[in-house]
């Protein structure tokens, strides 16, 4: 699904010397390569303030503690996502509220949004599924109406960039936080666990750092709860290296996207992915929708192309989450969605020989 590997070849050079520095230095926790890494990421996305972490879901719930929500709470999650959308705001003694999606970009839908709105709604968290933002602009307007958070899940959509007022923006960078994750398949990817979070409001920066340090701001002298979450200073280098080259990446992922729509465009048996008109697409995952799904994963596994089904169960079908309600849409998405390879190394051949087995299947 990812070759790291080769990814990693290309970048070997500089990437071993970043290694070798942080372990000659041995400032393992903290070093400047942390600082550095907060500096260009906020240069990056044109925001204030970024915060580094441990991983992902880490990020997402620093964000929630840090927004001061209390037991009872309610937070406004889509059905569609990865399970730590949901876990952190369980774990925090909120309760969670799943909205179903759009068919199209597979992102939260507005017009359910509004509909899920309660007395008790503290906080939105839009997930920037596959690589593509959320509407942001409709759900900044939902917000501000209302009163409540945006906390972005932009773990799948680094560099993606959104239409608001007008105005094309960074993903994370427009609600009041935004969460990220540089797990390695990541589109920023890191060589094990990492986050980060973003903001442009300095008292929320600074709860978040703190939060992340154990509650401290100075050392031993604990103001708040917090949690042991910071970012291996080798991840930092490592992740350093990589952000230089994460418009390449990205330029590379497209590429690959618009291949696969050429060639698997006029089977009629499977539906390529939407892009949005208010959002660039980073193409974290290629998923396309398929008849016979699960058939086409177990063809294709002979022909030894790995396929992944993200995901195969909606968050009001977990066990740990189960919630009545009507979910149509992600309903039918954990029936059909199947996504390809996807990576910067990706070459045409592979594209080539994976449109050709798909088509072998349905031509049966």
């Amino acid at each position: 699904m990812v070759d790291l590997l080769g990814q990693y070849k290309k970048i070997k050079d500089d990437v071993d010397k970043a290694i070798l520095d942080v372990i000659e230095s041995t400032a393992f926790i903290n070093g400047p390569q942390v600082k550095q890494l907060n500096s260009e990421l906020s240069e990056y996305l044109g925001c204030k303030h970024s915060i580094c972490c441990a991983n992902g879901t880490d990020a997402l719930q620093i964000a929630l503690m840090a927004l001061g929500l209390k037991p009872g709470d309610e937070v406004i999650v889509p059905d569609f996502t990865f399970i730590a959308t949901a876990e952190v705001i369980a774990l925090l003694g909120l309760k969670p509220v799943f909205v179903d999606i759009c068919p199209e970009t597979y992102v939260l839908d507005t017009g359910k949004l509004l509909n899920a709105l309660s007395p008790k709604t503290k906080a939105v968290i839009p997930v920037h599924l596959y690589g593509q933002c959320a509407n942001m602009e409709e759900i900044m307007g939902i917000a501000n109406n209302h009163g409540i958070y945006i906390i972005e899940d932009n773990a799948q959509a680094f560099g993606a960039e959104t239409k608001v007022k007008g105005v094309m923006q960074k993903a994370g960078t427009i609600g009041h936080i935004g969460c990220s994750s540089f797990f390695p398949s990541k589109n920023l990817g890191c060589f094990g666990d990492g986050g980060a979070l973003f903001t442009n409001d300095e008292k929320l920066a600074e709860k978040i750092a703190c939060i992340a340090n154990h509650g401290a701001r100075v050392k031993y002298f604990h103001e708040r709860v917090g949690l042991n979450s910071r970012l291996d200073t080798l991840q930092a280098a490592i992740l350093l290296v990589k952000l230089s080259k994460i418009d390449e990446y990205i330029s590379a992922r497209q590429q690959a996207a618009e291949k696969y729509d050429f060639l698997l465009g006029s089977i009629e048996q499977i539906k390529v992915p939407v892009r949005a008109a208010y959002s660039t697409h980073v193409f974290h995952q290629y998923t396309i929708q398929a008849k016979n799904r699960n058939e086409l994963q177990k063809f294709l596994a002979e022909k030894n192309i790995p396929t992944m089904i993200y995901y195969p169960a909606g968050m009001h079908n977990q066990e740990a989450y189960k919630t009545a309600g009507n979910f149509p849409v992600s309903e039918m998405l954990c029936k059909s969605v199947l996504s390809l390879p996807m990576h910067t190394e990706l070459s045409i051949g592979q594209q080539e020989y994976i449109a050709k087995s798909i088509k072998e299947f349905y031509n049966k």
